[in-house]
């Protein structure tokens, strides 16, 4: 798809959240109707129409940390326009994006609470609630995307989504979140090219262990300080999945992309256990339709945004590097360590999908 085409969507869509987000059926034509396209703006408004004399039963809270256009922000819209159809209008969902509601741990907490009805988060920012979520967060658990989504969309991720039982959320959908790759100011082909490098990573205990374990230093810091650190050599190294690494520009300081796969960590679409046990039986089953209908949105978006976001780092001088199969189960050797010792109670488990 080319990238003129991707981002007329990307347009779309995000004009699309905009009127979601009033929870006023308002005429289109007010948010741009020309820009919008003839065709969507009618479907949106033909909905809107049909149901304008409806009293919802049910006003509820949907929570995203990232920008009105992002593909889980996009795939959260999507969710709250299936719901309303669905519903004939009886149950609306405001979605707040770009973090207006707060940083996804703190989301997190609200939802535990009963403080909101909805989020997106990430399976590293769940392993505190659920021991069981860090056999998602292994490194190159998954053979390739294919493998992980057999996995997810199977009896394994029912069993995980089901361990959440007792924790106040309850997930509904499966969300895609990349793959997180290396990317450095000089090229690295093997483990002995890592030794001694200063790689930034998330404030995590599991990625600090992998790091080391690799034989680099890790040097955790704020995802807006990258640029920075990579710049002016406070770090030789980060991480991160290619969409991020594209748009925050890091390919301009770190021009050398190590296509290892590290990690591929899902995200889950989360309903909180407070509201959950509001709804009847068929209002259960809309909320659930609709989630799995918009993580398969949402996994196509990100698909598309990869694309993009891949045309734009070679444009810009990026070099990709792709490690052999060889190097990698060297790398994959390195780390074994990490699953001994976050998910010894689980090994059974990670043996069910590497076999999956």
């Amino acid at each position: 798809m080319g990238q003129n085409n991707f981002w007329e969507k990307v347009i779309k869509r995000s004009l699309l959240a905009i009127a979601s987000l009033s929870l006023v059926c308002v005429t289109i034509s007010g948010c741009g109707r020309d820009d919008l396209g003839e065709e969507v703006a009618l479907e949106y408004q033909t909905i809107c129409d049909e149901y304008k004399d409806v009293s919802p039963k049910y006003v509820f809270s949907y929570a995203e940390n990232q920008a009105i256009d992002y593909p889980t922000s996009l795939g959260a819209i999507r969710f709250a326009y299936l719901v309303h159809e669905k519903s004939k209008g009886r149950i609306q969902i405001k979605v707040y994006t770009d973090a207006e509601l707060g940083d996804e741990p703190d989301l997190v907490k609200e939802l535990t609470r009963g403080g909101l009805d909805f989020i997106r988060a990430s399976m590293s920012g769940l392993t505190e609630y659920n021991d069981e979520a860090n056999v998602l967060v292994m490194p190159y658990l998954y053979e390739d995307a294919d493998h992980m989504w057999r996995v997810l969309d199977g009896d394994i991720g029912q069993e995980i989504m089901d361990s959440f039982n007792g924790t106040g959320m309850v997930p509904l959908s499966w969300y895609d979140a990349g793959v997180r790759n290396f990317y450095s100011s000089e090229p690295i082909h093997s483990l002995e090219d890592l030794s001694g490098k200063v790689i930034r990573i998330q404030e995590s205990d599991i990625m600090s262990d992998i790091i080391t374990d690799l034989g680099a230093t890790p040097y955790a810091t704020m995802f807006d300080e990258v640029y920075s650190a990579l710049q002016t050599g406070r770090v030789d190294m980060a991480e991160n999945n290619l969409s991020s690494y594209e748009s925050m520009e890091h390919y301009k300081v770190a021009p050398y992309f190590i296509v290892d796969e590290h990690t591929r960590i899902p995200e889950l679409q989360l309903i909180s256990q407070t509201t959950y046990d509001k709804l009847t039986d068929e209002e259960k089953e809309i909320i659930i339709s609709s989630a799995k209908e918009s993580a398969l949105y949402e996994r196509e978006l990100w698909k598309e945004r990869e694309e993009i976001s891949l045309e734009r780092v070679k444009e810009g001088g990026c070099q990709i590097i792709y490690l052999s199969d060889k190097e990698k189960e060297r790398f994959r050797d390195a780390v074994s360590g990490v699953y001994t010792k976050y998910c010894k109670d689980y090994m059974d488990l990670i043996e069910r999908i590497q076999n999956n």
